[in-house]
């Protein structure tokens, strides 16, 4: 567990090192007079179909790397290893196949976006160079994840990849490119971080490419077939219903790519409260993987539960930090009066993720497990409630809508894994200090809240948000209410020279 600790801790570090650089990019973005709306809906349009296109090429090769990586690593010599080769060159013929698909159905996105977001036709061709990179660099990341590279792996698509679009917005900021050159840029920020990773993989020896099949992929491969034909679906089920809210909102409302930016506002300011979920899902995936050959079942249950009281505790504390604070930013950075629209969304897609992350690395388990056809089935099931209430809700209520099918959407989606996983395995994420986190975060937010609500800017956010911090922290501490709070309180004591070693 300490090893899981420390990477956990390390790379959400990092990530939120390229969370502070992305709140940079979000303030560039929204400032008065820099960009238009239009044009910050379009950059994060590019982003959820380059995303869609990663799923539907990846052919399941990220859950090929996680399940059969162990195997591969105790009967296979490493320059005999051909899993990296494997995965690539599916991942190459899949992307082929979505080339040919956008070239087929151009005529029917042109038909659907044409009028309510115009940008998006008119730069259609340069997702597909975004959408190739990202396939490329989730493919290594999943193999770094195996070798134990995921702080470099978080490093280059947190900080790497958000410094590449820092740079292209300085450059448009000051006049040096336009729009136009700005978009084609940023749809080789991808590939620039993909290209890094692979270069940092041979450079170190740590991948090798061969073309000869191995012993392991000879003596598997109607076990790899049936493992990513299933998950192949269920990735690209999930991966719709994660950008399924922001190709609704662009092809359905009015002034389309507008109410995208403030739904992507939301949604980015939403997204830094998962920092810990992915450096705790990259630091516990090759142990889950292990555990599952070990039949560890104990390991994979404090895990589990660690996992969830570990990111239910921070996802609470951080939504409730981001609620105090965001009117009051968005008047002392002088944003538009337009992304105040975006509050009540944030609330509704910080449960979200607070829902998610609450809940532990229940797709990992699963993932890893022989029930990884779960993945498929509950994907189904997320995705048959998500689509119609996504759509309805959001022509009803618009953005706000879509948040509450998103919550809805993802509580159910939860419970169905922490119900499967308990029936099977006796496996739960929860314990009474989940509850008492919840109230902690309640009854801390609720007396800053009150206490501050007349002061206001930059005066307003320190206040409420160092009160908050003090009560919160002061209290999970006493409650004791994760088990990794002592070792890490220690451990910063130790570097620090507070007490001997």
């Amino acid at each position: 567990m300490s090893t899981i600790r420390r990477q956990s801790i390390i790379s959400s570090i990092v990530i939120y090192i390229g969370f502070a650089i992305g709140l940079l990019n979000i303030y560039l973005f929204t400032k008065k007079g820099v960009f238009l709306d239009s044009q910050y809906g379009l950059y994060n349009a590019f982003i959820a179909i380059a995303t869609l296109m990663m799923a539907f090429a990846s052919m399941g090769m990220p859950t090929y790397f996680y399940k059969f990586f162990p195997y591969y690593k105790a009967h296979t010599e490493p320059k005999k290893n051909d899993q990296a080769t494997i995965a690539l060159t599916m991942g190459i013929v899949g992307f082929m196949f979505i080339i040919i698909a956008g070239v087929i159905f151009k005529n029917i996105v042109v038909k659907k976006y044409d009028t309510n977001a115009p940008e998006l036709v008119t730069y259609y061709e340069w997702i597909f160079p975004l959408g190739f990179g990202l396939l490329i660099f989730t493919l290594l990341e999943a193999y770094a994840w195996q070798i134990h590279r995921s702080v470099f792996t978080n490093f280059l698509k947190e900080v790497g990849w958000r410094l590449f679009t820092t740079i292209i917005i300085v450059l448009f900021l000051f006049g040096i490119i336009d729009f136009s050159l700005f978009i084609k840029l940023f749809s080789f920020s991808y590939p620039f971080i993909a290209i890094i990773l692979l270069a940092y993989l041979v450079y170190t020896r740590q991948i090798n490419f061969t073309f000869k099949r191995s012993k392991v992929t000879q003596r598997f491969s109607k076990s790899i077939l049936k493992l990513c034909g299933y998950v192949y679906a269920g990735l690209v089920i999930f991966n719709i219903s994660i950008v399924f809210d922001s190709l609704v909102i662009s092809s359905v409302l009015d002034d389309a790519l507008t109410q995208l930016a403030i739904y992507s506002v939301a949604q980015n300011i939403a997204s830094m409260i998962q920092a810990p979920q992915r450096g705790i899902i990259a630091a516990s995936i090759a142990h889950l993987s292990q555990a599952w050959k070990d039949k560890n079942l104990g390991l994979i249950q404090r895990i589990y539960q660690r996992s969830s009281i570990n990111q239910l505790l921070f996802a609470a504390g951080f939504l409730s930090l981001i609620i105090l604070s965001f009117l009051d930013a968005v008047h002392t950075f002088n944003l538009k009066d337009t992304y105040i629209k975006a509050f009540y969304v944030i609330i509704l897609l910080g449960l979200t993720k607070m829902v998610d992350m609450g809940t532990g690395v229940n797709s990992q388990i699963i993932a890893t497990s022989i029930y990884w056809r779960f993945e498929m089935i509950s994907g189904i099931v997320l995705l048959s409630v998500m689509l119609p209430l996504s759509y309805f809700l959001t022509k009803e209520f618009g953005i706000v809508g879509t948040g509450v099918a998103q919550l809805i959407s993802i509580s159910i989606y939860n419970i169905i894994r922490i119900v499967f996983l308990y029936r099977k395995f006796k496996l739960f994420p929860f314990s009474m200090q989940s509850l008492y986190t919840v109230l902690l975060a309640g009854v801390c937010f609720a007396v800053c809240y009150f206490s501050f609500q007349n002061i206001h800017s930059w005066a307003g956010m320190f206040v409420r948000s160092i009160a908050f911090i003090i009560l919160y922290g002061a209290g999970a501490i006493y409650m004791n209410l994760s088990p990794d709070i002592k070792p890490v309180l220690e451990t910063i004591r130790k570097r620090l020279g507070l007490q001997k070693s």
